[in-house]
């Protein structure tokens, strides 16, 4: 029996949690791991280093129809008779993954953090606050890999490259625009995270924020407030509404630290808060925190942060 290993590669450049996936996949393995995607990014070879023995390649589907992206995952599960169907954690995977579980009548287990203990399978619930442990009974098994869960393990394997020749059937969601989130780290693959609320007054006052972000090779984010002012893009918002992340560090200026934005952050590995106010609610929340002004905190940051890399 093999496992299927589904992937969003629409973008210019390979996704690390492509590269966690498949290396959960090849871990938790009996047998051959095959890695299906859609999309044209290039280098898809490189998923042999990670454990991919073959990656099958719907070219000219670069859609968001979940129902079509089922059926090419279902159809390759059927060939290469699947016992396991392992899924990113995101936007794409959240669509597809319930759809082809409901299909093949298998067990489906959503937000993964780490490779099966035994028969038990750890997730996250409510909101990342508890852990399960899920079980799963059926012949075959679906699962959502959160990303940062697993660090890639690159090695020396080889994939073989083939064209996925069916017909999907008809799109029913057509994309009508494509919208660049810019350079950067995109926020789910970032490590570490700068991010900063109504604390900083206004859009002027961001310079420092991305300086910071800059120096510490990190992803920018924001409170909802601030991109519901129009004060930051709207990708960069972070929380239960936004963009739910994990990453090894998340650093948190001039944000109080309501519900609906600890849902989106509180599975980072280490959390930081800036805050002038002592009983910001973040403050429960957090490993580190500084009570003061963001204004006179964050030049201390930024010139300890050179200092750092100066001393590389």
């Amino acid at each position: 029996m093999s496992t299927i290993v589904f992937i969003d590669t629409r973008g210019e450049k390979l996704p690390k949690a492509a590269l966690e996936a498949v290396t959960y996949a090849r871990k938790l393995a009996g047998g051959p791991v095959t890695a299906v995607t859609f999309g044209g990014a290039p280098g898809l070879e490189v998923l042999g280093n990670y454990g991919a023995n073959k990656v099958v390649v719907a070219r000219g589907t670069n859609t968001v129809d979940g129902q079509r992206l089922t059926g090419l995952v279902c159809a390759i599960a059927a060939k290469e008779e699947a016992s396991t169907i392992v899924c990113i954690h995101d936007a794409t995977g959240r669509s597809v993954a319930p759809r082809v579980a409901a299909r093949l009548k298998a067990g489906h287990v959503p937000g993964a953090i780490a490779l099966p203990e035994g028969d038990l399978i750890k997730r996250n619930v409510f909101s990342g606050k508890a852990r399960a442990w899920v079980k799963v009974t059926s012949p075959v098994r679906v699962i959502s890999l959160m990303p940062n869960s697993i660090a890639p393990d690159k090695g020396d394997g080889k994939a073989t490259i083939e064209e996925f020749g069916s017909d999907l059937g008809p799109e029913r969601v057509q994309v009508k625009e494509v919208r660049s989130a810019g350079e950067g780290v995109p926020l789910p693959e970032a490590e570490i995270v700068v991010s900063a609320g109504r604390g900083m007054k206004g859009p002027e006052n961001w310079g420092p924020i991305e300086e910071l972000a800059k120096l510490l090779g990190a992803a920018t984010a924001c409170s909802r407030p601030v991109a519901d002012m129009h004060w930051r893009p709207h990708h960069e918002h972070v929380g239960q509404t936004g963009i739910a992340i994990r990453p090894n560090c998340y650093i948190a200026i001039g944000i109080s630290g309501a519900i609906q934005h600890l849902a989106g952050v509180n599975q980072s590995k280490v959390i930081a808060v800036i805050n002038k106010d002592p009983e910001a609610p973040f403050f429960k929340a957090a490993d580190y925190g500084i009570v003061g002004d963001a204004f006179e905190v964050l030049p201390k940051l930024i010139a300890a942060a050179k200092k750092l890399n100066a001393e590389r």
